[in-house]
């Protein structure tokens, strides 16, 4: 039972106990009131009084009555009141006690994450103690590595000094031996003049004669659509191979500036161009990933060399044996491949793409420029780094060896053309022009057969010539009127090519 009922019972029981209580009063004073309701004849005054004292006293009865139930009314009602209070006062207590526990539940979270966190910091700042006593190590051994650094490049400059002595005397001896050489030669030369041009050979070497500074416009050939990026010269001929856009590589004789032959079957733009000694295979590298090689009696191809991944913009023919080939490609490798097989004997493998390659004239060593504007040397037996330069500022577009094979030339897209020494790999030249701008990644520039000159294309359509021995410009060429991509000199002197981005070809003597 509630309390509601229980304060409700007790009311009820009260008005009971009053309403007996008043019964057994009006019995106990009905004698009194019936006598006094009828003529007192013998009853004195004292009775009267009697009477109406306890009338009064009735009465006071009645309104003490009435005041205790008003008063217990509103007793109950305050009651209510106070229980509801009390209510709202343990709802609230409970709402606090929920809060409290939840807020105690998450203090024990917080003192749990608090605790892992002051074993993760603890755990830090003693790796970072840790750490610290490495990295005072490590400066340590830096310390000590760069005095040791130091020494070696002392050691090495101390050993550079002798060498360059040592090459200065053989030099010198080298520029006796050539002067007595030369004198006792006169009358050989003499021989073997032919046609106004002189031509020096040895046993086993090639042809070539002395080159004449360019200056007049021989034949405009429209070689190919879409841009021709590759020419080159037959060894001991005037006869000009070009490879362009459109997938074709052609003969020209320079002489008539005719066509005499069109060789199909590359399935990419030509970007590079090769021939071996014999002039019996042209190489073309290739956008399609590959290189096809030709034989130039049957027009046939005879090899598809395929290995790369990208495209392949560079190749060579070993200047000792037709055999070996190299190729540079956009897959970060260089490939040395035999011919006669058709298959790749080694893959050299670096972090920069190679956009230019030759070979030394031992046939061991290719020479390679790269993107990060590098010169490197490598060994095509090991495929190790020989020494490396740098020689540009930007990336390398082009590489020729001169004749003799003791000087190479770099051109780059920091528009600058620089000859190195192949022993040394010193800077011994750099031809530069006002207005020569380097036209693409694949701009090839040349050196000249008597290794006198340097010609290289710019994209405002000119041909510069510039001479090894005074660094100065001795000729300019302007007839093309697209950026032009790429020279060749005839080994036998004259003429000069060059081709553009719309397909033309050049030939200057």
């Amino acid at each position: 039972m509630s309390q509601d009922e229980v304060a409700v019972d007790a009311i009820k029981h009260a008005l009971k106990a009053l309403r007996k209580r008043h019964l057994l009063e009006e019995g106990a004073h009905a004698p009194a009131i019936v006598a006094l309701s009828k003529p007192f004849i013998y009853q004195g005054s004292e009775w009267k009084d009697k009477a109406e004292n306890l009338e009064v006293e009735l009465q006071q009865c009645y309104r003490a009555q009435a005041r205790l139930s008003e008063q217990l009314v509103v007793e109950v009602a305050e009651c209510r009141a106070s229980k509801a209070l009390v209510q709202e006062k343990e709802a609230i207590i409970n709402d606090i006690q929920n809060e409290l526990t939840k807020t105690r539940d998450e203090c024990l979270q917080l003192k749990v994450i608090v605790e892992e966190k002051t074993k993760a910091l603890e755990l830090v700042m003693s790796e970072n103690q840790e750490l610290k006593a490495q990295l005072q190590e490590m400066t340590v051994k830096a310390k000590n590595i760069e005095a040791e650094n130091k020494m070696l490049i002392d050691r090495w400059m101390l050993q550079k000094m002798q060498e360059a002595e040592h090459l200065n005397e053989a030099n010198a001896l080298y520029q006796d031996f050539k002067d007595q050489l030369k004198a006792s030669g006169i009358a050989q030369l003499a021989r073997q003049q032919v046609d106004g041009v002189v031509r020096q050979s040895e046993e086993g070497a090639q042809y070539y004669g002395e080159s004449t500074v360019p200056n007049t416009c021989k034949h405009r050939i429209h070689a190919h659509e879409g841009g021709c990026a590759a020419i080159l010269f037959e060894y001991n001929s005037g006869n000009l191979i070009s490879g362009g856009h459109d997938r074709a590589v052609k003969m020209w004789d320079t002489n008539t500036g005719s066509l005499t032959r069109t060789l199909y079957g590359c399935v990419g733009s030509v970007l590079d161009l090769a021939i071996t000694h014999d002039n019996r295979s042209i190489i073309a590298a290739s956008s399609s990933n590959n290189l096809c090689v030709w034989d130039v009696n049957s027009g046939r191809i005879r090899h598809t060399l395929t290995g790369h991944m990208d495209k392949v913009c560079s190749v060579d023919v070993s200047k000792i044996s037709s055999r070996h080939v190299a190729s540079a490609a956009y897959d970060r490798t260089i490939k040395v491949w035999d011919l006669q097989k058709g298959y790749c004997i080694n893959t050299i493998i670096f972090h920069s793409n190679c956009n230019a390659l030759c070979f030394s004239t031992d046939g061991q060593t290719i020479c390679s420029g790269h993107v990060d504007g590098n010169l490197r040397l490598w060994d095509i037996q090991t495929g190790k780094l020989l020494s490396e330069v740098a020689a540009h500022s930007l990336a390398i577009t082009s590489i020729s060896l001169s004749r003799n094979g003791s000087v190479v030339l770099t051109s780059g897209r920091d528009n600058l053309h620089n000859l190195f020494d192949m022993r040394s790999l010193e800077v011994c030249g750099t031809l530069r022009a006002n207005g020569n701008r380097v036209a693409s990644n694949w701009s090839r520039s040349c050196i000249s057969a008597d290794d006198n000159y340097v010609a290289a294309g710019s994209t405002d359509g000119s041909v510069h010539i510039w001479s090894i021995l005074t660094a100065e410009i001795v000729s300019t060429l302007k007839e093309h009127t697209a950026s032009v991509l790429s020279c060749s000199w005839s080994g036998l002197g004259k003429p000069l090519a060059s081709s553009d981005k719309s397909g033309i070809v050049y030939t200057w003597t």
